[in-house]
């Protein structure tokens, strides 16, 4: 995944640093978009995946839309190109500064997540002199089977409006002259393998959308969120996410009416591969149980393995010699700071140059300063 002309070249830059593969991330929008121009269907990249400006540049030339969850994020999409039309927004706290950013920016939709906010969007639009399209975020009760931190779709999550509301929001439509209607939205949760989730999905949208329908509120935009996971453990054998697999099960299993238009929400699947973290080996430190390799970078820089017992993909990029078993650690004075147990790699030394794959999406963005560590660098394979 990274050549060896990277890796010469790498040895001249401070570490840590983030390292994009521009060819991967290119082809993946290639191949993503010629399935949603096959279908018809319309995508915007969520922004939280990875805001990069260079990454997000290539996004937005490629023609996809913006899905974001702050207010900053509309005005970042903005900044960045993508035309307002083409930006929705999601998330269950909208101050009243993001909603009066947002619609200022006249984006395609808000995507509403309950009753007390439709009406502050409502309020906000008449003092503006404005009319707010809103799509109603639906909870849908799905399990997504995945981390319980990134699932979102179930009853007991936050995220979402109920069928049990319904009643409630129709009522908010006969009273509420500043918002229109524009479609339903769904997000079940993030990395998902099993494509029996999304063709579940598929079905519940068809009965909880036959509610609306049934009561005189016409569907214009189905939205199906995101979610597509990718592979952590061989990234090198599947770089780029199955999305002909996925497309074929919307495809096959949602029931589009007459009219209607349907939207997706891709961010991991887009970015999360053409993305490493490049470290150096500080110390190699041998315990009586353990050997560790502490690296330069740490949790600040990937926090992914500490918050989500998420998995990486660790390559020695420098060693060749026969494998032995570590720990792999940074230095960020914490025991979660910890990227991978019990890993096979390469006898490792000091110096030695380490990468930690498919760190494109939740990596770089969510980097921070603790312990007052700087922000690594972004380098792009095609600026080498």
């Amino acid at each position: 995944m990274i050549t060896q002309e990277a890796i010469k070249a790498f040895e001249t830059i401070h570490t840590p640093f983030y390292y994009y593969d521009m060819d991967l991330l290119n082809k993946t929008l290639q191949i993503y978009t010629s399935l949603t121009n096959k279908y018809g269907y319309s995508a915007h990249y969520a922004l939280k995946a990875n805001a990069n400006p260079k990454i997000l540049s290539a996004i937005q030339k490629a023609g996809l839309g913006a899905d974001c969850v702050s207010g900053n994020e509309v005005a970042l999409a903005v900044k960045s190109g993508f035309p307002a039309e083409k930006i929705v927004y999601a998330g269950v706290g909208k101050s009243d500064m993001e909603i009066k950013t947002a619609l200022k920016a006249g984006i395609f939709s808000f995507n509403c997540e309950s009753v007390p906010e439709i009406k502050i969007i409502n309020d906000l639009a008449a003092s503006m002199g404005k009319v707010a399209h809103i799509a109603l975020r639906i909870n849908p009760d799905i399990d997504a089977h995945t981390h319980k931190y990134i699932s979102t779709g179930r009853k007991e999550d936050k995220f979402g409006i109920s069928p049990w509301m319904f009643e409630g929001v129709a009522g908010l439509f006969e009273s509420c002259n500043n918002i229109k209607l524009m479609g339903l939205h769904f997000h079940v949760g993030s990395q998902i393998l099993d494509m029996s989730v999304f063709e579940l999905l598929c079905r519940r949208i068809e009965e909880l959308q036959g509610w609306f329908v049934e009561h005189g509120y016409p569907i214009a935009n189905i939205n199906m969120g995101g979610g597509l996971g990718v592979d952590y453990i061989n990234p090198g054998e599947h770089p780029i996410a199955d999305f002909e697999s996925y497309f074929g099960v919307i495809n096959k299993n949602l029931k589009v009416r007459p009219g209607q238009t349907v939207h997706f929400e891709p961010g991991r699947a887009i970015v999360a591969q053409c993305g490493h973290l490049v470290s150096r080996v500080l110390y190699v430190k041998i315990g009586q149980r353990k050997k560790f390799v502490i690296l330069d970078a740490g949790m600040n820089d990937l926090i992914r393995p500490a918050l989500y017992q998420a998995h990486h993909d660790i390559e020695n990029l420098t060693s060749q010699k026969r494998k032995m078993r570590y720990d792999v650690v940074g230095p960020v004075c914490e025991s979660s700071d910890k990227f991978a147990s019990n890993v096979m790699l390469p006898q490792t030394k000091r110096g030695d140059l380490v990468a930690i794959h498919t760190a494109g999406a939740y990596g770089q963005v969510m980097a921070m300063r603790y312990n007052q560590r700087d922000i690594a660098k972004a380098y792009y394979s095609d600026e080498l």
